[in-house]
């Protein structure tokens, strides 16, 4: 890094302009239309903050780094949150944490490089279009470590990192983990039909049941987007949202606001599926629309039907897709469910700068276990996938 760039800490989105966001890579449709990531947007960002789910109160402390010129100009950004907990994050470190605590540790606070409550692998080190990105994530990476020092916490964790971004920290001596999810690829399918004559005879027709059995009772499916995101859609929503994510979490992450400004400052980039029983809805989820992804995240219900939950957060998903011609679906974290319905495992990526020396090799010796592990277990899943012999989808 040259003596002309600085590094700033940031502690409120709101105070970054989103014109000069805008600039990076990744974070508008303006720049590469294909690497467009909605998660790294000015508008989600600052919707989570604005409306009260990802805060101080909430145990996510705005610290994004940001890579700055002696004119003020933005280069290059890496979202940061300090945090006292490990809770809405989906790469797990409590094993870690407790250990290094009842050694006598001090775990929390520490830094995490990640989009609050998505699960979303997306670009992390954002470098302004036009300029030459390797030097400037190698400068933003090695900040980071400078920053964990400065502010004499235990660690940094970078999740969700793309594969083309994990050798620039494991260059920096960061510590290198993966885990798995579960992505639906598209190979190029005319429709639905078509990508189910590449399943096995016996998976095929398991599905096609499965997809009339959640419509019955006079189910009808709606896909909304743009304007037909009102607030009396968020509230119906909104409803299923707190109701299912009430008994699964106990306590739901994001507020009723939050809904209210990704409506209105990026609609386009929204799809609810959802779905209808005598003129009301009774379930629905949402989805964000990348360049060439579409982000399924969560859902909810108000009424339980057979596989409603799979046609509406899967089947529809595929659907979509393959009518906007978008290469693979991202259905979140977890779910070996999802194998069978034509979405085959993958490996995610996550980065992590632990301070303290003694932690840092009891965990580099686990995650080298850990990555031998993941990489078995896809090896397996993917030989029990539902495609026919030779016409298995190829994660590129």
């Amino acid at each position: 890094m040259t003596d002309e760039l600085s590094i700033r800490i940031e502690r409120s989105f709101t105070a970054i302009s989103p014109e000069s966001w805008s600039q990076l890579s990744g974070a508008s449709r303006k720049g590469s239309v294909l690497a467009y990531n909605p998660f790294v947007s000015h508008a989600f960002l600052s919707s989570l903050e604005e409306s009260g789910s990802a805060t101080a109160q909430t145990g996510w402390m705005g610290h994004h780094l940001l890579l700055e010129t002696d004119k003020g100009e933005l280069i290059g950004a890496l979202p940061g949150y300090l945090k006292n907990h490990s809770q809405g994050e989906y790469v797990f470190d409590h094993g870690w944490a407790d250990a290094f605590e009842r050694a006598g540790g001090r775990y929390y606070p520490k830094l995490q490089c990640s989009i609050p409550f998505t699960p979303a692998t997306g670009p992390r080190l954002l470098v302004a279009e036009g300029l030459l990105r390797l030097p400037i994530q190698h400068a933003i990476a090695e900040s980071l470590k400078e920053v964990v020092r400065r502010l004499g916490i235990s660690s940094a964790h970078i999740t969700f990192v793309p594969e083309d971004e994990i050798g620039i920290f494991e260059d920096e001596d960061y510590l290198h983990r993966t885990d798995q999810q579960f992505h639906f690829i598209n190979d190029g399918y005319a429709n639905h039909d078509e990508f189910l004559e590449t399943l096995a005879s016996r998976k095929r027709k398991a599905l096609r049941k499965e997809r009339r059995t959640a419509l019955e009772q006079g189910i009808e499916i709606d896909w909304l987007t743009g304007r037909d995101l009102t607030e009396r859609i968020w509230d119906q929503f909104f409803e299923f949202y707190m109701d299912t994510g009430g008994r699964k979490w106990g306590r739901p992450y994001l507020t009723r606001k939050f809904y209210s400004l990704i409506g209105e400052r990026m609609p386009d980039d929204i799809l609810l599926v959802m779905a209808k029983r005598d003129g009301r809805y009774i379930a629905g989820a949402i989805n964000f629309i990348g360049g060439d992804t579409l982000y399924g995240r969560h859902w909810g219900c108000i009424e339980d039907h057979p596989f409603l939950h799979f046609e509406v957060c899967y089947h529809q998903a595929v659907d979509f897709a393959l009518a906007k011609g978008l290469k693979r679906v991202e259905a979140g974290a977890q779910g070996e469910h999802k194998l069978a319905r034509g979405y085959l495992p993958v490996t995610t990526h996550s980065a992590h700068y632990v301070a303290h020396a003694g932690l840092r090799r009891a965990i580099a010796d686990y995650l080298e276990r850990e990555r031998d592990d993941v990489e078995h277990m896809n090896e397996i899943l993917t030989e029990h996938s539902p495609f026919r012999k030779g016409e298995r989808q190829q994660e590129d």
